[in-house]
């Protein structure tokens, strides 16, 4: 399955875009007898769209780190959380331990770091939450748009553009299809491990997070009141 692209025509802006986007995988999840069988489309789209006569314009990048940037997407839901029987899971934190589990994945690769993007991560979150409200899973939404797309009506500073999403529970059981390992997410960083765990068990969704191309990220976490969870994690490159 492949993202969408977003041109912007209707903005007289043409440009070389380079546009990854990795796939997505599914936790396998125990609920009761039944075992949901983890899935993931092996499939990795580059885009581009070129136009000689007209020069690459993106907007200067807002500064990294902000929790609280100045653009963000109007559907961003902010914090989420779950009453888990070890205690209240926010998805604040969460999304903190996701990002410096990936970069800790990337600095035993030898890649820098990716810095913190609030906007990115607002997309993001609003994405996750999309996908349980309208009950779809899947990089593009029932409207037609695809990561790009969303990143576009909010920002316009990224060059290149990435997804992976992923959905889990707290305080169930759930199995990974790599190790045929059982365990449960009780805490946020237990929940942010579990979600780095299934896309680093899955080759594109690895390739993904381990890219030299990307400079920021933004992770955006859902969690609904019966526990289940929906992570998405967003790469972009501002350079």
């Amino acid at each position: 399955m492949v993202g969408g692209r977003s041109p912007r025509t209707e903005r007289g802006l043409f440009a070389v875009v380079r546009f990854l986007l990795a796939v997505f995988v599914l936790a396998a999840v125990v609920v009761g007898a039944a075992l949901l069988a983890p899935h993931a489309l092996e499939e990795v789209d580059d885009v581009e769209i070129d136009d000689p006569t007209s020069p690459v314009q993106f907007e200067e990048p807002p500064p990294a780190g902000d929790r609280d940037p100045d653009q963000v997407d109007p559907a961003d839901p902010n914090e989420s959380g779950y009453d888990a029987s070890a205690g209240t899971i926010d998805s604040d934190p969460v999304e903190d331990f996701v990002h410096a589990e990936v970069n800790e994945r990337r600095a035993e690769d030898g890649l820098e770091p990716l810095e913190w993007d609030g906007t990115v991560a607002s997309v993001s979150r609003a994405h996750s939450q999309d996908l349980h409200e309208r009950e779809y899973f899947d990089h593009t939404n029932p409207d037609g748009e695809g990561p790009f797309d969303r990143f576009t009506e909010v920002g316009d500073y990224c060059r290149a553009y990435g997804e992976n999403i992923a959905m889990t529970w707290v305080d169930r059981e759930v199995r990974s299809d790599s190790s045929d390992e059982v365990t449960r997410h009780e805490t946020p960083d237990q929940l942010a491990e579990g979600l780095v765990e299934q896309w680093m068990d899955s080759p594109p969704h690895r390739e993904a997070m381990l890219s030299d191309s990307w400079d920021r990220g933004g992770v955006g976490v859902y969690l609904t009141d019966d526990g289940q969870v929906f992570a998405t994690h967003n790469f972009c490159e501002t350079a």
